[in-house]
């Protein structure tokens, strides 16, 4: 037991806690009902084509499992669910970004139809000089992406 004084302290900061708590809460539930709009209003505004893949990439998803599997044989050590869920979805965003980049070297290239290898590897390039170095500091030997 600790004393006195330091029971009536935990009890204070018990008090505080709850309203902290539905502060954070409402300004949350602001924050998403904000962006639900935005997203409606994003929406309302796309083209078909543009909604058609929209709603592709919602509905797709890496494998949690597969993601999981490749980030513990690159690490050598066992990961938590969890992050492999957060991999996974960076690694979408990634995609998307590199896709879309592939989709305006096809467009300014007046190619039509699907991807084809040319537009990604170029994309991934783009990518890169503007984002700067992707992945490992130090290349892993045969580890390169997009490569002939």
């Amino acid at each position: 037991m600790g004393p006195p004084g330091a029971e009536e302290e935990g009890e204070g900061e018990d008090e505080l806690l709850p309203a902290m708590a539905d502060d954070d809460y409402s300004a949350q539930l602001s924050w998403q009902s904000q962006s639900k709009d935005n997203l409606k209003v994003l929406m309302d505004n796309f083209t078909p084509a543009q909604y058609d893949r929209f709603e592709a990439y919602r509905r797709h998803a890496l494998p949690k499992q597969a993601v999981r599997k490749v980030i513990q044989q690159t690490l050598g050590q066992q990961v938590s669910q969890p992050v492999a869920q957060i991999v996974a979805g960076f690694a979408k965003v990634f995609v998307g970004e590199v896709i879309e980049r592939a989709r305006a070297v096809q467009e300014r290239r007046g190619d039509v139809g699907p991807l084809s290898p040319d537009h990604l590897r170029e994309a991934y390039r783009i990518y890169q000089n503007e984002t700067g170095r992707v992945g490992a500091a130090r290349p892993l030997k045969g580890k390169r992406l997009f490569v002939r």
